[in-house]
């Protein structure tokens, strides 16, 4: 079953989305991965994404779809879709896109979790800078403050990961993103899921859903 999995920054979309690829051999179609990859490769598209994000602008739809087209095309499994659509003109782009390819989702996956959680998940999130390994001060610190226990490089905490950043980067979210909830509840692929449990107990929720 392909599914999109979406919730605010925190809510833990792509933590279940690596036990889903490890568990269901699942796929994983992330536009951050997208962007990173495609700007790398310097493809078509991700020069085109680079010039809007270097001037701080946010890439255009057209631009994301095309590049969720381009990993469609090629996938042969089941995908997981990754906190994309974000918006509502995202998920009629990618109606289209899907119904031109011949592509179904089978549901698309709230993470339900409060405000006052997220941003304790958020602000203690702490990333290591040499490989990228990230930890949290309280669920799961380094073994040495500061040092990260793959490489030995500095972890820090991101400028994005502040408390006056994290409020803002949810009060967009739920001005921008939240109406996707009434898009999917018209459609009848809406489901929500508690995401304010251990990660375990959510995966569960998550695997009897699609199973």
């Amino acid at each position: 079953m392909n599914i999109i999995l979406f919730g605010a920054p925190g809510a833990g979309k792509g933590t279940q989305s690596s036990i889903l690829i490890e568990r269901k051999k699942m796929s994983q179609i992330s536009t951050g991965d997208l962007f990173r990859a495609a700007i790398k490769n310097k493809t078509e598209l991700g020069l085109q994404a680079q010039s809007y994000m270097d001037k701080g602008e946010l890439v255009p739809d057209s631009i994301v779809i095309g590049m969720v087209e381009e990993v469609l095309k090629k996938n042969t499994g089941s995908i997981i879709l990754d906190g994309f659509p974000r918006t509502v003109n995202q998920a009629e782009a990618l109606d289209g896109l899907l119904k031109k390819l011949q592509v179904k989702i089978g549901k698309a996956i709230f993470l339900e979790v409060p405000y006052q959680a997220l941003l304790s998940r958020l602000t203690g999130r702490r990333v290591c800078k040499s490989c990228g390994t990230v930890y949290h001060i309280e669920s799961k610190p380094s073994a040495k403050a500061d040092i990260c226990d793959s490489c030995g490089g500095d972890v820090v905490q991101r400028n994005d990961d502040k408390e006056d950043v994290i409020a803002n980067r949810l009060k967009t979210y739920e001005e921008f993103t939240m109406p996707l909830k009434n898009y999917y509840k018209k459609t009848g692929l809406y489901v929500e899921v508690d995401g304010n449990r251990d990660t375990e107990n959510v995966y569960m929720s998550i695997s009897a859903l699609i199973s």
